[in-house]
């Protein structure tokens, strides 16, 4: 089938080619801004990391900037330029930026599928930020960030895809040469300087280029409806997984690590729960035998879940989710900050 398709993926290749080329030769006009921008973003169809590391920057940035973040808005029902407040819902602004402004009560987050307009929407806020975070905007060439952050999976680097249909690729490899830093998410806790060097030379970094390598850091699971919070989850044997994210090795391997028995309900990323999904879930969850048993699910799922009008479903199911922090290895961490905070300085 992938030879099939291998036409495809060639053509496909050759027009993403020519309209990077036409970006770079100045044929196609970027914008550029004054203020700090930095994007993060990735080559991949999805499930690199750009969530965490966004709140990592965020962490970073917010203890001394104001800080906004700028996003498309994934899977929302919407169109154009909004600022996240209290009464909108994943359906209004998507499910990661309506994380971001649950999460962090000081930064501004506001979507838009023009980066372009919603940078300059962002500008003539009264609270005006003195940074901006885009993210997910890779691949929008109309915009030229300050700073390109290059994302790739640890088990999965672009180097080693190929274009869609025949990969996972979404964009051709040549564009991350336009990245002054990669960033290798989703390493494991200890990493040999062997493994870097495999890394990096499968990456064939350029001499302007920096590579970091980043794990996750999975925190104490959270109770998400009331049942749950008469629960001590650490009492569980059993975890169901319900998820509708792009990969979900690293929680699975988490789990299975930390539990005897663990059980799965994937959807597709960005995944919008009906009712028939979530009478799937609960069957699925009262046919596992045992009593000390309850269902995990990702800060992303929970954010698509708090406001269906199916969840009251789950009433009598306790529902935890696990929040997750980005860190890297601990001869790179200051490296790291450094480099984001000297450009932002710069």
């Amino acid at each position: 089938m992938k030879k099939l398709l291998l036409p495809i993926s060639f053509v496909y290749a050759i027009v993403l080619f020519i309209r990077h080329k036409l970006y770079d030769w100045g044929i196609f006009k970027s914008k550029s801004y004054d203020i700090p921008n930095i994007c993060v973003g990735n080559l991949n169809l999805g499930g690199t990391g750009k969530t965490p590391h966004i709140e990592y920057l965020v962490r970073l940035l917010s203890k001394n900037y104001k800080v906004a973040v700028l996003s498309r808005g994934y899977g929302r029902k919407t169109n154009g330029y909004i600022v996240a407040d209290e009464c909108h819902t994943h359906n209004d602004i998507g499910d990661e930026p309506l994380q971001y402004h649950q999460k962090f009560n000081d930064i501004t987050v506001a979507v838009d599928e023009d980066r372009c307009d919603g940078i300059e929407k962002l500008l003539q806020e009264k609270n005006q930020p003195q940074i901006v975070l885009l993210d997910d905007a890779y691949q929008h060439r109309k915009i030229k960030p300050g700073l390109n952050i290059l994302l790739t999976d640890y088990y999965n680097l672009y180097s080693n895809n190929n274009l869609i249909p025949t990969g996972i690729l979404r964009d051709i490899k040549y564009a991350a040469r336009r990245a002054e830093i990669i960033v290798v998410t989703k390493t494991p806790n200890v990493l040999s300087p062997y493994n870097k060097r495999d890394i990096e030379n499968s990456l064939k970094p350029l001499p302007h280029q920096k590579i970091f390598y980043s794990y996750i850091e999975y925190q104490d699971f959270k109770p998400f409806n009331e049942i749950s919070q008469e629960i001590n989850i650490n009492e569980s044997k059993t975890i169901l997984l319900f998820c509708g994210i792009a990969n979900t090795y690293p929680l699975e391997d988490y789990l299975k690590r930390k539990y005897n028995f663990i059980s799965k309900v994937q959807f597709s990323d960005h995944h919008n729960f009906t009712e028939k999904d979530i009478n799937m879930v609960i069957e699925k969850f009262n046919s596992i035998i045992g009593k000390n048993k309850v269902i995990v699910t990702t800060e992303k799922d929970a954010m698509r879940l708090i406001h269906s009008p199916f969840i009251s479903k789950f009433d009598k199911i306790p529902i935890f989710t696990i929040p997750i922090k980005i860190k890297f290895h601990k001869e790179e961490n200051g490296d790291f900050d450094d480099e984001i905070l000297n450009f932002v300085k710069q």
